[in-house]
């Protein structure tokens, strides 16, 4: 995997759910269990086993593994490791700047930005997505030509909640059922996982970015999309959901001339980079 932060820094790193997913996608049989793997049954016993209490004692090795400061959080007693995976982090480790102007990631994750063309057509890596095959909606996806594609992939270290990214009022939302491939780059190179994958998405007016399209993709034992409101009005930094059990991604749609991302992200995804970044940081401007 090749990453940046926002000091210009750049790196590749391999890691162990790297190399097995690898391995899993790239031979015959790793393919076959992966059919079995993907299916949502198997995320929903994987969720009900990761929600048991037998499941804390995998807390303390997880900790230990990713170095994480327990300081961060506002609970520190978890009855499950689901518990601990949604664990919400104090108010001052993700502050939310006030300026409209200014455009916000919602959520922790690795970041790559796709320029949506005349056709509704975008690349992930090696593999073609349209906007309509994305959304299952040729209407909608017309608002969104010529805009990009923020995606945003959690991995199981990241923070797990998710914010709205500007005030205004929002949909419904929409459910698109499906498999749970992981969001990996190595899978994307086999599968089209954002046309398969279970996904939720609403669109928000917002008030300084125009129209917005906010997706959730559930993830390989992620059976849950917790999104916490139907239509209403809602304010930027307002925690929007959660995920559950794994890793996953987050996907915004913005419109032609709506937001300008900020250069160094664009240039590391034309490089292809992820550019690590926190939920709440300004990623651009109106």
């Amino acid at each position: 995997m090749k990453y940046a932060d926002r000091n210009g820094e750049r790196w590749e790193e391999s890691s162990f759910q790297d190399q097995l997913l690898e391995k899993l996608y790239n031979s015959f049989a790793g393919r076959v269990l992966v059919k079995i793997l993907v299916c949502p049954v198997i995320s929903k016993i994987g969720g009900r086993v990761l929600s048991s209490k037998a499941s804390k004692l995998l807390i303390p090795g997880f900790i230990k593994r990713h170095d994480l400061d327990s300081g961060q959080w506002e609970k520190q007693e978890f009855d499950s490791y689901n518990d601990f995976f949604t664990r919400k982090y104090t108010e001052s480790q993700r502050l939310i700047t006030e300026k409209k102007e200014l455009f916000i990631s919602p959520c922790d994750g690795k970041l790559t930005v796709y320029p949506i063309t005349k056709d509704g057509n975008f690349m992930i890596k090696h593999t073609s997505y349209t906007v309509p095959s994305l959304l299952k909606n040729r209407k909608l996806a017309k608002k969104f030509v010529e805009g990009y594609a923020l995606v945003f992939r959690l991995t199981v270290d990241d923070y797990h909640r998710y914010c709205y990214v500007d005030d205004g009022v929002k949909s419904s939302n929409y459910r698109i059922p499906g498999v749970f491939h992981t969001v990996n780059p190595i899978a994307n190179d086999l599968e089209p996982i954002y046309k398969e994958n279970t996904r939720e998405y609403c669109v928000q007016h917002s008030e300084n970015f125009g129209t917005l399209l906010l997706m959730e993709v559930g993830a390989l034992m992620v059976g849950k999309i917790r999104n916490y409101h139907g239509a209403r009005r809602v304010r930027k930094g307002q925690e929007k959901g959660r995920f559950e059990f794994g890793g996953s991604t987050i996907i915004i749609l913005t419109q032609q001339g709506s937001v300008s991302v900020d250069r160094d992200i664009l240039k590391n995804s034309r490089q292809g980079y992820e550019t690590i970044v926190k939920m709440g940081e300004v990623i651009g401007k109106r």
